[in-house]
């Protein structure tokens, strides 16, 4: 341990090492409820202490994690195996903004809100914008592809990053892949580690598109007595070929919840609310046959029966601050909470509600959902006391049925906080042998020996060894050797 120790120093300085067991502590899991203690905890500050340590870890037969802020909810910066934890905190610097280019190119510690407050002076910012924004990291966006409430127009992590320079595990080889003109001719890399959550290589730059503010923008907060006309709503304004920004979905629990502390005042007696911003000219905003005013309609004529407009920032920002802080609100509910993020057909969303409180009533447990409804991504929140087992148990049991509805309806486990350790569990009911052995294949092509953020993913701590061992060839007998 002392000549690991003294290696790791060697390359990110006494200060870039951490040993305690105190703060060792603070990196044994991230916002999922998985927990694993690190060997060590090493701070690189720049690509080549990223691929130093690296070496060492390879010398050392040491697993890898990449770390961000620890904001994830899947377990995928959790130190399974122990090992070395590789946090890029200290690489947190904006190296450049291209105003002309309209892009930016930033470490992977930087947060995700700063660099759109860095772009604001100029009109521009940084679209997505995860519920954990003021707090996570565009390299832990990276990993996870993350979205967050204004994807369903603007898409998701991987449709805003540009390129991206990584630190391959075999070689500790710094690579450049993708580019800031347009794609590249072969094979899409840079579209294959984004999503890969820490499991293919360590991010250590990303240049990501920015987009202009938009003259006009308006939210809607529309009230309704329940999920059903709420998301019959959706469906409407999709249908309609209305594509908001942002098109958000509260149920009444978690309205409630919200609404004790929020900026804005919500109606705490709706069954279901959404949140509905449009942008665009502002004479399209004011157009009486505009989008604004047809979300409105919609709205209404499935039963709204409050509506408000909300024209300024000041109003919009204090609708979001709400919204967002919808998962800090239930913690006035309950000490703990188990949250999912499976995705539907937005055609699905009335049923899967209706099996989400069949589930709520099957293992008596409470559960409070808000979702993107605008591409069926949903979040129900299981509520629990983890000093109680049987409760444990019961929020467990209720988040794998709710995930098999999901499936059952034609969705997918996760829309964007990840598989990691939470779901890999789940993984052979979404996929079939062949695919998950596909996906194998892949992650030893980067990491032979498995090193990098181990035991993720895939469904077996195994899985990938006997993939590995399945496809080499069979050893002739000693006799015809």
């Amino acid at each position: 341990m002392k000549p690991l120790i003294e290696r790791l120093r060697a390359i990110v300085g006494d200060d870039g090492v951490l040993t305690s067991g105190a703060a060792l502590a603070a990196y044994e899991g991230d916002a999922s409820q998985d927990r694993g203690a690190p060997t060590v905890v090493a701070l690189p500050r720049n690509a080549a202490e990223v691929a130093e340590v690296v070496h060492v870890a390879r010398q050392h037969s040491l697993p890898i994690v990449p770390r961000g802020a620890g904001t994830g909810l899947s377990g995928g910066a959790v130190a399974v195996e122990g090992g070395i934890v590789v946090a890029t905190t200290r690489l947190n610097r904006i190296r450049r903004l291209d105003l002309a280019n309209r892009l930016a190119v930033v470490e992977p510690g930087v947060v995700n809100a700063e660099l759109t407050k860095t772009a604001a002076p100029h009109g521009l910012y940084y679209a997505p914008d995860p519920s954990s924004q003021p707090a996570c990291t565009i390299g832990g966006n990276v990993a996870e592809n993350a979205g967050g409430a204004h994807c369903l127009a603007h898409g998701v992590t991987t449709n805003h990053v540009l390129a991206l320079e990584a630190v391959l595990i075999p070689t500790g080889q710094v690579v450049r892949v993708g580019g800031p003109a347009h794609d590249r001719p072969g094979y899409d890399l840079m579209g294959l580690l984004v999503g890969s959550e820490g499991t293919l290589a360590i991010v250590t730059e990303i240049t990501v598109r920015l987009l202009a503010r938009a003259e006009g923008v308006a939210a809607v907060l529309a009230a309704f007595d329940g999920v059903v006309p709420a998301s019959e709503a959706v469906s409407a304004i999709i249908g309609q070929g209305i594509v908001p920004v942002a098109l958000e979905m509260m149920d009444g629990m978690t309205t409630r919840a919200v609404a004790q502390g929020a900026p804005a005042s919500l109606p705490e007696d709706a069954g279901a609310v959404l949140l509905i911003e449009c942008e665009g000219l502002r004479e399209e905003l004011d157009d009486k046959d505009g989008p604004l005013a047809t979300v409105q309609a919609i709205c209404r004529a499935h039963g709204a029966r409050d509506l408000r407009i909300a024209l300024s920032e000041s109003d919009r920002n204090a609708l979001w601050k709400a919204r967002k802080s919808a998962r800090g609100a239930l913690g006035t509910l309950a000490p703990n909470c188990y949250v999912h993020d499976g995705v539907v057909p937005r055609s699905k969303i009335p049923t899967l509600m209706a099996r989400i409180e069949a589930v709520a009533a099957e293992f008596d447990v409470p559960i409070a959902t808000y979702l993107h409804a605008g591409d069926g991504n949903v979040h129900p929140n299981v509520l629990f006391d983890a000093r109680r087992p049987t409760e444990v148990r019961q929020a467990s049991a209720a988040g794998e049925a709710i995930l098999r509805a999901c499936l059952d309806l034609g969705g997918v486990l996760s829309g964007e906080h990840g598989i990691g350790t939470e779901k890999q569990d789940y993984m052979s009911w979404a996929l079939t042998t062949t695919d998950l052995r596909a996906q194998a294949h892949v992650k030893l092509a980067f990491d032979p020996d498995e090193q990098l953020n181990p035991r993720k993913l895939f469904p077996t701590p195994g899985f990938c060894g006997e993939v590995r061992g399945a496809s080499r060839p069979p050893r002739e007998p000693a006799a015809q050797r």
